[in-house]
């Protein structure tokens, strides 16, 4: 599958950064990570650390599939409201997800420092704010649920919002636990820096078969060289739907676009993220280089042809949007992409084993939170290669 449309503003940000041999020769390895965007990076951070023999295959070049075309904001608040979460699937899950999210923030900032990288990782407010008068009733009901849950948020006033931001709506709840990352340029130091260390990375090599035995499995590639592994680890996001029997997300076309470098960016917008209530939701972000980043106009993904066709039309209504909600901000247009990302019935990724594929492993961190839920996924697969799954794994498993 195409998850992206030509040059999205990180892939010609941060162009060619380090570069990998294709596979041509047979390998024999503890475990097979599949995907070299932000999940597979940060599995084979894990997995290094831990002292398992690791090796990692993209069909790609490193991290050209969704990791550059993400956003790359680091929110805790997951698509599926904490209240309704609760709903769904009790307190205890619900608010063990969002607090697993918010540590996660945490971590990948002191996982930045350890392997200095140049990313742009920023600590970031969090302002889910109420883009028409209707939704502010259960955005509040929402606000005294994170409240209750010990979450440090704030009630905000469409007053406060306008004197603070510039920001144009009826209220909303501010979050002092968020972020934002350069997520392509993060994936490529976390190779290259484990690379020094054992792990082995082949792009350009496309896993063409699987063959699962009772103790191992042998991974055939498109080169002809095959890899004996003892486990293998899916870091293969939407794609991955179609090797699996059952449905699992939804895809979706989503579209963005950021500015020129704008000097006149007020601090409190640049230490903010921004989502609103609207179906589908705005969302807005700087970056470390003094741009506004926006993104939204998602639909039901059909094909990538007719998703990259509508990106003139969903520029053009994203910039109407940003001038509706900033009306004193000037917005001029440096690049423009879309992409494809997937929802699940509860916003919560699917990470774990499935029935149908012996010693294999799955982490897919579908929705908005695809890169916390891709850190949470560094300690849940190998409890679970240990035999000994924590709470997290029973809410993000297949069937459930």
């Amino acid at each position: 599958m195409d998850v992206r449309s030509n040059e999205p503003f990180w892939l010609v940000k941060n162009g060619l950064l380090y570069t990998y041999p294709s596979l041509r020769d047979h390998l024999s390895c503890d475990i097979l990570i599949v995907g070299s965007g932000i999940t597979g990076a940060l599995m084979a951070h894990s997995f290094v650390e831990k002292g398992y023999d690791t090796v990692l295959i993209d069909k790609r070049e490193i991290a050209n599939g969704s990791s550059s075309a993400t956003t790359s904001m680091l929110q805790y608040e997951i698509d599926v409201p904490l209240h309704e979460l609760i709903g769904m699937i009790g307190e205890q899950g619900a608010v063990a997800s969002y607090k697993a999210c918010r540590d996660s923030i945490d971590r990948l900032q002191q996982l930045v420092k350890e392997i200095d990288s140049p990313c742009g990782f920023e600590q970031k407010d969090s302002l889910y704010f109420a883009s028409k008068s209707k939704d502010v009733k259960w955005l509040k009901k929402e606000f005294d649920a994170r409240k209750l849950a010990g979450f440090n948020v704030q009630w905000l006033e469409k007053k406060e919002i306008k004197q603070k931001y510039g920001l144009l709506t009826e209220g909303g709840i501010l979050s002092s636990e968020g972020g934002s990352v350069d997520a392509f340029c993060l994936a490529h130091d976390l190779l290259h820096y484990n690379a020094k260390r054992g792990l082995r990375v082949f792009d350009k090599t496309e896993l063409k078969k699987v063959r699962y035995e009772k103790e191992k499995i042998l991974a055939e590639m498109a080169t002809g060289a095959v890899i004996t592994a003892g486990k293998i680890v899916y870091c293969t996001g939407y794609e991955t739907q179609a090797m699996l029997p059952d449905k699992v997300v939804t895809l979706k076309s989503t579209y963005a676009m950021v500015s020129e470098k704008n000097e006149a960016l007020s601090p409190s917008i640049s230490d903010t993220l921004f989502w609103n209530t609207d179906a589908p939701y705005l969302y807005m972000r700087t970056t470390a280089d003094g741009r506004l980043l926006v993104g939204g106009e998602d639909e039901n993904f059909r094909n990538a042809l007719r998703r990259d066709a509508l990106l003139s039309r969903k520029r053009d209504k994203l910039l109407k949007t940003v001038e509706k909600f900033l009306p004193e901000l000037r917005f001029i247009e440096d690049f423009c992409w879309c992409g494809t990302f997937g929802e699940t019935k509860d916003g919560l990724p699917y990470i774990g084993a499935h029935p149908k594929f012996p010693n294999s492993y799955f982490v897919l961190g579908f929705g908005g939170n695809g890169i916390t839920f891709s850190v949470l996924g560094m300690d849940i697969i190998p409890e679970m290669i240990n035999g000994a799954p924590g709470l997290l794994s029973h809410y993000f498993r297949f069937g459930r």
